[in-house]
């Protein structure tokens, strides 16, 4: 497995594959072909149904340095649901071509080149070896990421955590519409001040968690900058559960940048061994996977074992199972802002499960990742971030 470095990422929403990879691949283009004048760039598949909507071709026009023509080629089968091909133009004249593969989180690959994937930083990819391990030599799974990733990994994650922190602050001070045409009023900030002098606790919990959550989705949906957790379409679900926690029970910062390492394991592995991308298994690959990461989270924080932290990550995957990715418009709205909150919510409900229930269960977490994949691969593409399908296609 990758350093969570590769999954942790700081970038601009809506979309870490429809945003964050088309602008790092502009970038590695342009530095390739510095004599053009002018670009040309065909998105298939989830990209030309939803880059409109995702701002694909904004993002694309701004980090081209010059001229660039976007074509939205909806009707081309190409290899991967999220294809670029990328022109070098001089006087009218071609200087050169690259086909792009963005595959989830951000990261992307490039077509008849070597993998340019960051080498192997982990040992172990599945939960099951992770857990005999840290079993074995009587430790948890922070100290385990310490030893594969060395020292230098807790600042990294200091400073996503800072930035976590931050988006929530801005969202909740922002107001107004988001983009894209909807008319959609942004929520975070009047839930928050929502409160009921007969509110109960439980309530409450729920209104804070939700307005977090709310915070940074509409921070990414408004082309914000925002953390991958995995992606920027479930950036939401995290640090939403992990600031709540924090200011209900004074955990420090390095409980939680623990929590956060935990979390990137869980992340890791669904990435490594299935896909956090919303467009080659749906909403359950981004939005699911974030619940697991939240579940896990939590379980670190209030050292439950590694039992129970499977049981708790476990737990939020399977319940998410078949979600589809439906985007109305192309836009990470609706029904992506409201379900980064429910998910947050949810994680928390797993938790409570894993603190009851860990020693009945049946399916490990290895298990429901397989099966979110082969679900996801089964799925009907409508359903795959097409736009075209669920939500998307009925609402008027």
């Amino acid at each position: 497995m990758q350093s969570l470095r590769e999954l942790y990422n700081v970038g601009r929403g809506p979309s870490s594959s429809h945003t964050i990879a088309p602008e790092r691949a502009a970038r590695l283009f342009a530095q390739r072909y510095p004599a053009a004048d002018g670009f040309r760039v065909v998105l298939y598949g989830s990209l030309a149904k939803t880059g409109r909507g995702h701002g694909t071709d904004r993002v694309l026009e701004m980090t081209l340095p010059a001229k660039t023509e976007i074509v939205f080629d909806e009707a081309t089968e190409a290899p991967h649901p999220n294809t670029m091909d990328f022109y070098a133009l001089r006087n009218g004249e071609p200087l050169g071509k690259l086909r792009v593969f963005s595959v989830g989180g951000g990261e992307i690959r490039i077509e008849g080149e070597p993998d340019r994937t960051p080498p192997a930083v982990y040992r172990f990819h599945t939960y099951n070896e992770i857990k005999a391990y840290c079993a074995e030599n009587h430790i948890r799974i922070p100290q385990y990421v310490r030893q594969e990733e060395g020292d230098g990994i807790m600042p990294f994650l200091d400073g996503i955590w800072q930035r976590m922190q931050q988006s929530i602050r801005e969202g909740l001070d922002a107001e107004g519409e988001l983009p894209g045409g909807l008319h959609l009023q942004r929520k975070a900030g009047y839930l928050l001040r929502q409160r009921h002098i007969d509110e109960r606790p439980e309530t409450r919990e729920d209104r804070i968690v939700c307005a977090y959550a709310y915070a940074v989705s509409e921070q990414s949906a408004s082309g914000g900058t925002v953390v991958t957790a995995p992606t920027c379409g479930a950036s939401g679900v995290v640090p939403a559960v992990l600031r709540y926690m924090q200011e209900k029970h004074g955990f420090t910062d390095a409980e939680v940048l623990d929590a956060l390492a935990t979390a990137g394991i869980i992340g890791n592995i669904i990435k490594t061994n299935a896909s956090i991308s919303g467009a080659q298994c749906g909403c359950q690959a981004e939005v699911g996977s974030a619940c697991c990461m939240a579940a896990a989270a939590l379980a670190e924080l209030f050292k439950m074992d590694l039992e129970q932290i499977e049981y708790a990550a476990e737990s939020a995957m399977e319940h998410h199972l078949g979600l589809t990715c439906d985007p109305i418009r192309g836009l990470v709205q609706i029904p992506c802002i409201e379900r980064n909150a429910v998910a947050a919510m949810r994680a928390i409900g797993s938790l409570n499960l894993a603190n009851f229930l860990t020693h009945t269960r049946k399916i490990s977490f290895d298990m429901v990742v397989e099966t979110m994949y082969q679900t996801g691969r089964d799925m009907n593409r409508i359903y795959r971030e097409t736009s075209e399908g669920g939500l998307a296609k009925l609402y008027r």
